[in-house]
């Protein structure tokens, strides 16, 4: 075999593994040959792509497939093309690495998201094209994060719910709720507080309960899946009959893996919503829904994180006292989309044959 090895790689960034709108990402395209051998071409691609697909039966003999495409941005690049009147050009046998450097556009690109019914992928490919033969392709995918949209409408916003409910199975009277939280945005990691007003007036006990959940939608051809999930439930106190007016406050902590809302792809669309309830037995539950919208924890917020982290790792280093506390294990959570860090390098040899070409910009696309 003349390919012994033909491949694409990528640096890391930051220990995340994880790139956002303006950031830069620098790579090799790797080809080790066992003898000289001719190609047409080496092409570079970049490509951010969104795809939708399901299946639906209406009947026995009623099948049918729904599916959608998006594209938000592809960039090609020719390392090598076509130098010899015979439209091939000469690879001599060894190990050869060529550069590449690609900026992310800094236009609204949903960020990287995978189910069994739809992907948003960001990936780099090379193509080895040679007379005669098929085209042999490589490639890898990059963890791509959009930054957060803070001109969102009604981000910063408090958001308000209510919702009265009369008991009339086995009870009788009304219940009011009403449901208050500081804003609609939240980064990775904070805290979301809860304000919920409960007024009993009815002979029944009732037991309020909190949920956040997520919501994602898929649409393609006039149709849509719909996939609803919990992501953390509380409860209180029940509020007992005939009680006065009673103010609860309940406070839940956004999971750091959890993945940003992505609001900005017409066939995919993930969203958050809090879910408050008044659990009546026998009887529909009162509740009120208010949207949440996840964003992107910043750089800064990660190392101060990252800082935090090793302080208090330093500090479980330090003897302990006589009647000291056993350290607790880190969480068990798996970052959400995180790509394995490329392997280490050395940086890759001088290659004056070939030149080194320019970072490549994909902004006007």
């Amino acid at each position: 075999m003349t390919i012994k090895n033909f491949s694409i790689e990528y640096d890391a960034i930051n220990n995340d593994n994880v790139f956002t709108n303006g950031d830069e990402i620098k790579g090799r395209i790797i080809l080790e040959t066992s003898k000289e051998m001719k190609i047409q071409a080496l092409v570079f691609t970049a490509k951010g792509k969104a795809r939708v697909v399901w299946h639906e039966s209406y009947g026995q003999y009623d099948h049918r497939v729904y599916w959608a495409d998006e594209k938000y941005y592809e960039v090609k690049h020719h390392i090598l093309r076509e130098a010899r009147q015979d439209g091939s050009e000469v690879i001599r046998q060894g190990r050869h690495v060529f550069p590449f450097t690609f900026r992310i556009p800094h236009k609204r690109i949903p960020s990287s998201f995978k189910s069994s019914i739809g992907k948003i992928n960001h990936k780099l490919k090379a193509e080895l094209k040679q007379s005669m033969k098929l085209t042999k392709t490589t490639k890898t995918y990059f963890t791509f994060v959009s930054k957060g949209d803070m001109d969102t409408a009604g981000l910063l916003d408090p958001q308000y719910g209510c919702k009265d409910k009369k008991v009339k199975v086995f009870g009788s009277g009304t219940m009011c709720l009403d449901v208050h939280t500081n804003k609609m945005g939240y980064q990775q990691g904070e805290v979301l507080q809860i304000m919920a007003e409960i007024k009993n007036n009815s002979n029944r006990s009732v037991k309020p309960k909190f949920t956040l959940y997520e919501k994602k939608s898929f649409l393609a051809q006039g149709h849509r899946k719909l996939n609803i999930q919990d992501i953390l439930k509380d409860k209180a106190e029940a509020v007992e009959p005939s009680s006065s007016t009673k103010t609860m406050t309940k406070t839940i902590t956004i999971p750091t893996e959890l993945p940003p809302s992505i609001l900005n792809c017409s066939i995919i669309k993930l969203e958050y919503r809090l879910k408050v309830q008044l659990d009546i037995k026998y009887s529909p539950n009162a509740e009120v829904k208010l949207p949440i919208i996840i964003l992107p924890r910043t750089q800064a917020t990660k190392q101060q994180e990252h800082n935090h982290h090793r302080q208090q790792q330093q500090r479980s280093q330090q003897p302990a006292a006589a009647y000291g506390f056993e350290t607790l294990g880190a969480s068990n959570y798996t970052t959400w989309n995180r790509a394995a860090n490329p392997p280490t390098m050395d940086p890759p040899p001088p290659y004056e044959e070939y030149p080194l070409y320019p970072v490549i910009y994909a902004d006007n696309l």
